[in-house]
Parts: C-alpha cells; sequence; structure tokens
C-alpha cells in the first residue's frame, strides 16, 4: 500500500477484513513493526475519534508520533499557487509540506470541504499535494470527499453484528443545523457498494450524492420505504452535492429523524453513526441508547481500522 485514500487502496475486502479481526485479537501482535518511525498526524479541523483512535493505533505499532494542529500553534498556511502572500498567512504549504516530510516516515492529513468551490473540494487539492510534494505514504483522516478509516471501522462493525450472509444496509440522511460535507456519506457508499450487502440510500429530493459514489446503490426518496426490513440503518446528515445548491442546507425536516417510529419496520436494525451526533436532530435519545445502538463499537473500531492501515504502510517502507 503506497497511500491510503480510498477503498479500493485496500485491495481485496475479505483479506483487509481477517487482518483486522487477527488484530482486534492482539493489539500488539505488531508492535516491533513501528520501532524508530514516526508517523505524523496534520489536522486541518477538528477531530476526536480520528485524533485518538490513530494514535493509539500507532503506538500499537511502536510507532513515534508527531501531531500538528494547523491554525492552532503553527503558522497559518497559503494552499494556492499564484497568490501575492501579504496577508495573514506567512507559509506556503508547498513548502511545508516537504519540510514535514523531513521530520517523519508516514503521514495522514485530516482535510474537510470548503464548500466554496465544489471542484477544488471534489479534485481534493490538499490531499493530493501531500501525496506530491512529502516524499511520503499518505492516508486520510478524512478528506473534502471521502472519510475511508471510519468506513473501513463501518465495514468491520457490520461483519461482527449481521445475523445473516448478506445484510440490508439503509443509510438515511437526518436533520442537522449546519452545511455538513459529504465526505462521510460518500465513503460509507464506496464501502458498501464494494461488498454484496443489500444497500439503500434514502434522502429528501436534492440531497442526491455523486453518481460515482452511489454506484449500484438504490436509491429512496420514501424513507419508511427504505426502512422496511433493514438489519442496519446509518444514519447521517449531508449538505447537498448538486449544481448551485452545493454546501447548501435544503431541508431541516424534523419527521427525517431516526426515531423509533422508522425503526419499528426494520428488521430489529442495528443503529450505526459515525460521531459526533447532534441528538434529537439525527436520532432520538431512545434509538441512540437502546440496545441496538453499536455507535460505541462502532468508534472502538476506529483503532482497529487504522492499526490495519499504518501496518501496511509501514510494511510497504
Amino acid at each position: 500500500m503506497k497511500n491510503f485514500t480510498c477503498v479500493q487502496d485496500i485491495g481485496n475486502l475479505k483479506t483487509a477484513l481477517a487482518e483486522a479481526f487477527e488484530i482486534k485479537k492482539d493489539r500488539f501482535k505488531y508492535v516491533e513493526l513501528g520501532r524508530n518511525k514516526t508517523l505524523m498526524m496534520i489536522f486541518f479541523n477538528s477531530s476526536l475519534r480520528t485524533r485518538l483512535s490513530t494514535q493509539k493505533a500507532a503506538l500499537n505499532l511502536g510507532m513515534n508520533v508527531i501531531v500538528l494542529d494547523i491554525n492552532q500553534g503553527a503558522w497559518k498556511l497559503e494552499t494556492e499557487r499564484g497568490v501575492i502572500m501579504d496577508g495573514d498567512k506567512p507559509e506556503h504549504l508547498l513548502e511545508a509540506i516537504p519540510v514535514m516530510g523531513c521530520y517523519c516516515d508516514i503521514i495522514g492529513v485530516r482535510s474537510f470541504a470548503r464548500f466554496e468551490n465544489r471542484d477544488y473540494d471534489y479534485n481534493e487539492v490538499i490531499l493530493n499535494q501531500f501525496i506530491q510534494y512529502s516524499g511520503r505514504p499518505v492516508f486520510s483522516m478524512e478528506a473534502a470527499t471521502r472519510h475511508p478509516l471510519q468506513s473501513f471501522a463501518d465495514l468491520i462493525t457490520i461483519e461482527e453484528y449481521k445475523k445473516k450472509e448478506r445484510p440490508k444496509v439503509v443509510m438515511s440522511w437526518a436533520p442537522h443545523p449546519r452545511p455538513l460535507p459529504q465526505a462521510v456519506p460518500n465513503s460509507f457508499a464506496e464501502w458498501m457498494n464494494a461488498t454484496d450487502y443489500e444497500f439503500v440510500i434514502t434522502h429528501p429530493e436534492g440531497y442526491e450524492l455523486d453518481p460515482k459514489f452511489v454506484g449500484n446503490a438504490r436509491v429512496e426518496y420514501d424513507q419508511m420505504k427504505a426502512f422496511e426490513g433493514a438489519d442496519f440503518v446509518y444514519a447521517k446528515n449531508w449538505a447537498a452535492y448538486s449544481g448551485d445548491n452545493y454546501g447548501q442546507i435544503l431541508s431541516k425536516d424534523r419527521a427525517w429523524t431516526v426515531s423509533d417510529r422508522q425503526m419499528a419496520v426494520t428488521n430489529n436494525a442495528y443503529f450505526m453513526h459515525c460521531l459526533p451526533v447532534r441528538r434529537n436532530m439525527i436520532v432520538t435519545d431512545d434509538v441512540i441508547e437502546s440496545p441496538q445502538s453499536i455507535v460505541i463499537p462502532e468508534a472502538a473500531n476506529r483503532e482497529i481500522s487504522a492499526t490495519v492501515v499504518l501496518k501496511r504502510l509501514l510494511e510497504s517502507l
């Protein structure tokens, strides 16, 4: 594995899952692999699970870890070429990136969509600059269009909890007070499409995702119909993708909040969410606190997905 940014980079899913379950049995089995190797984690945006789980994964592998918060203790970085740098950004990313590469062996980058320009976001400009100029293997800790470590952990969780070989998995849009990136739903859809699960996406009209991520999923605009017989429900908000509405909130319809009403038509489905979650906007207290809520085991598997990815990147050095 040279870099890790999407499902294709993980290779064979069955092999990756077997590796994940092996590591889950013994998290320190490969502790010597990272001896005298350094991971640098670079955050352009806030984090809780990604920061903690990825750092823990690196420690499991015996690595040293450097954490850098851009704009909090570091110079503000200019990201555009051709800009006259007479503002509040004294350093350019194109100098900063190779310097960072001098101090580490592997780089993790977290940089969200800005919602200023869809082409800029969907071309993954910042992540690709790290891949191009750092001279190090790079993995995504959530980028503008994908969150592969989260999606790998989601897949591990479904495999652990599924009660039949081909479960029905439903990803449902839910309301939120702020416009959120499409990275998590894009990525979840991409990973689900790489399995043989029955996969359904449900959302109000106007919230269609990029077709390349929707793939072979069935899109259903009637949430209750989508939930019928579901084995897993994955709730997530995202802002509009299409046209001039990119990055906009088109609806805050609370009827889409996942509650006992929707869960009643499922096959006693497990409830999933990547966290953090806005209670009683995305999901009601009753659902997220129910025995069928697996959001905590799902979050715990972030350590496992990160350990697999870092192990493979170390092996490729």
